[in-house]
C-alpha cells in the first residue's frame, strides 16, 4: 500500500508493521508532518526484505530514506531483518529506526549491536505515538543529513 503526499520528490518511507492500528497511526501522524513523504506498508519480515531487494511485486519499489521497523513480525522478525540489512552493502546506510513494544534491555542492546540507527518504545496512548512519529520525521528529514540513495 502506498499512500502519496504530491509535489517535488516525497520522502520515501519504508514502514515494516504488522499490527494495523500502528499502521494507521503512522500514516495520520505523517499526513499531518510538514513534509511530502511515501509511505510504502509491508506487514512481515519476508515482505520488508522482498521490497528492499525489488523482488517480484516489489521490482520498481523505490529504495527508502528511512526504515521504520518493528520486531516482532510474522514470518521474519525484525532483529533477522535488521541484521540482514546492515550485512548488505547496498542497504546498510538506509537508516532503521526500530519501533517496538519492546521495553526489554536484551532487545535493545541487540539492536544497537545490529547497528540499528536508534530504538524507540512505542507508546500506548494515541496522541503520544503520533508525537513520536512526528519527531521521527522532523528529525531524519530536517535535522539529519542522510546519505544520497545508493
Amino acid at each position: 500500500m502506498i499512500e502519496a503526499v504530491a509535489g517535488p520528490r516525497a520522502v520515501e518511507i519504508l514502514l515494516v508493521e504488522d499490527n494495523e492500528g500502528d499502521v494507521r497511526l503512522t500514516r495520520e501522524a505523517l499526513r499531518e508532518g510538514h513534509l511530502r513523504n511515501r509511505l510504502h506498508v509491508v506487514e512481515d519480515g519476508e515482505r520488508a526484505l522482498e521490497f528492499l531487494y525489488r523482488r517480484g511485486e516489489f521490482a520498481g519499489a523505490p529504495r527508502p530514506d528511512l526504515i521504520l521497523l518493528d520486531l516482532n513480525l510474522p514470518r521474519r522478525d525484525g532483529r533477522e531483518v535488521l541484521a540482514e540489512i546492515k550485512a548488505d552493502a547496498s542497504l546498510k546506510r538506509i537508516p532503521v529506526v526500530v519501533l517496538t513494544t519492546s521495553r526489554a534491555e536484551e532487545d535493545l542492546v541487540r539492536m544497537y549491536d545490529l547497528h540499528a540507527n536508534c530504538f524507540i518504545t512505542k507508546p500506548v496512548d494515541f496522541d503520544q505515538f503520533i508525537q513520536v512519529v512526528k519527531t521521527i520525521e522532523n528529525f531524519w528529514f530536517t535535522i539529519v543529513v542522510l546519505p544520497p540513495p545508493g
